[in-house]
């Protein structure tokens, strides 16, 4: 069986020991050594108004991490299109495109990426894109493809016609990707011919079936021929499983009280998750949650890997390193974030 390749999520966690600065320092660090390793792409999140995530706007940190790497491809995973005008996003990843030709990935998602508050105040506080921007969504990925094209769109209004263009001499256009938890992605990336990335990082359910349906569905297009597609998976990975497990408790902690809806904090250190340990009566769901991940030495975690991409049938496996950092640990590095790359590409 031929090794999956390798890519890398990143949601710039921001633990208890660290500053905004000193997670986009970990995040800057994590990108270099995915580059050296031959990572694929790198891709960031946007996440909102959460105090242990720092991606709030992936075109500023594609920006960023393209700058200080060579070749590895950058993308979102991904910009949630109902929070934003789409010629907004249009004209920065044409932007971006121009700047880093052939390495940029545009990822489009449909949910708010944050709390209903937050969300309102991203798509109205400002003059936003109104509240039918998720029932508008695939209007907005068609839109967000044209007007990144080099011809653009030509708009009409009261009565008087003009040409749009998000870049005024495009000579490339970043890939679109679509990505969703549920179906309803699958079935639009199918019918508009587009990569699709379902998150089984973030659900671990339902995987199977919604690239089932993206196959079965999929209508070839100008951009894409056959339908393409990669899974993503949550990963610790350290010499031992002890080990492994131990960095993975906080990301676990963090995602049991998100699953269970209390206060979410900045990630634990790997000292201060295991002083609060989990309750007993919730161990069912952190078992369940951590099955569905990759937690183990680099042997055992590459074997794991595997499986997954020959049980989804995909040639791609990007992951989202997930280990936190110990006491003491630099608060500008990302060590254990950084091992589970390298061990995993070793």
């Amino acid at each position: 069986m031929t090794p999956p390749t390798l890519s890398v999520l990143d949601l710039v966690p921001v633990r208890s020991d660290q500053t905004s600065a000193d997670a986009l320092a970990a995040t800057l660090s994590l990108a270099r050594s995915a580059d050296e390793l031959g990572y694929r792409r790198y891709w960031v999140a946007e996440h909102h108004n959460m105090p242990a995530v720092a991606a709030t706007n992936p075109p500023v940190l594609i920006a960023m991490l393209a700058a200080a790497t060579r070749r590895i491809r950058l993308g979102s995973g991904g910009v949630m299109l109902p929070n934003h005008a789409p010629l907004v996003v249009a004209e920065q990843f044409a932007l971006l495109e121009a700047a880093f030709p052939g390495r940029i990935d545009l990822g489009i998602g449909r949910a708010p990426g944050t709390d209903p508050v937050t969300s309102f105040a991203l798509r109205h506080g400002a003059g936003g894109v109104g509240e039918d921007a998720v029932a508008r969504f695939p209007q907005y990925v068609d839109d967000v493809a044209a007007m990144m094209a080099p011809d653009g769109v030509t708009v009409s209004v009261q009565g008087r016609s003009q040409a749009l263009r998000a870049t005024p001499a495009a000579a490339s256009v970043p890939t679109l990707w679509l990505l969703g938890s549920s179906d309803y992605s699958a079935r639009l990336a199918a019918e508009r011919g587009l990569p699709y990335v379902f998150a089984h990082h973030f659900s671990g359910q339902g995987t199977a079936e919604a690239l089932a349906l993206y196959r079965e569905s999929f209508r070839p297009s100008e951009v894409l021929d056959a339908p393409r597609t990669f899974l993503t998976v949550n990963a610790a990975v350290a010499p031992t499983l002890e080990e492994a497990q131990r960095l993975a408790l906080p990301h676990l902690q963090m995602m049991l009280a998100l699953r269970t809806g209390q206060p979410l904090g900045p990630q634990r250190l790997v000292e201060e998750a295991e002083e609060v340990g989990i309750a007993e009566e919730q161990r069912p769901l952190v078992e369940a949650m951590s099955r569905r991940w990759v937690i183990g030495d680099a042997e055992t975690a590459r074997a794991r890997i595997a499986d997954l991409a020959a049980q989804h049938d995909v040639d791609e496996v990007m992951v989202h390193p997930v280990g936190s950092a110990y006491v003491g640990t630099d608060p500008s590095g990302s060590p254990a974030r950084e091992q589970t790359l390298r061990l995993l590409a070793s």
